[in-house]
């Protein structure tokens, strides 16, 4: 019995054992480490840490001319229309009355002043996260 091209044949005790010589196939550092790289490539990426939401909004109300009522930290309402803004104030243009510079720092919240008619005539809006202020109550 002979060799054939990496398969050898012995006899052992009347039987017959068929080795295969086998070349082991291991990957190069090189092909594991593109494989690691498209597999982290597939990570869904963080979200964010700015939204542009605020930004998105202001300039929604600035273009549309929305009147606004802006709800101050004082318990104070400012009537008018966002005319310009910043990264720490907007300043509102008002009809009959000086226009404000208000820093955003003592805004409690904005609503549309169309929403009053909207929300059953009750003369509050709602605070932008949902609730009601805390000098109301239903």
């Amino acid at each position: 019995m002979g060799e054939e091209k990496g398969i050898s044949c012995l006899q052992r005790g009347g039987a017959r054992s068929i080795q295969v010589n086998r070349k082991l196939i291991r990957p190069s550092l090189s092909d594991i480490q593109d494989q690691m790289g498209s597999r982290m490539q597939r990570k869904k990426p963080a979200p964010p840490e700015q939204t542009n939401a605020e930004s998105f909004y202001y300039i929604k109300q600035m273009q549309a001319r929305t009147p606004v009522v802006v709800k101050l930290m004082n318990d104070e309402e400012i009537h008018g229309v966002i005319e310009w803004y910043d990264k720490n104030c907007i300043k509102v243009h008002r009809a009959n009355e000086p226009n404000l510079l208000i820093m955003k720092q003592v805004i409690r919240y904005i609503y549309k002043q169309n929403e009053i008619k909207e929300s059953g005539g009750d003369g509050h809006g709602r605070e932008m996260n949902g609730n009601l202020p805390p000098d109301i109550e239903e």
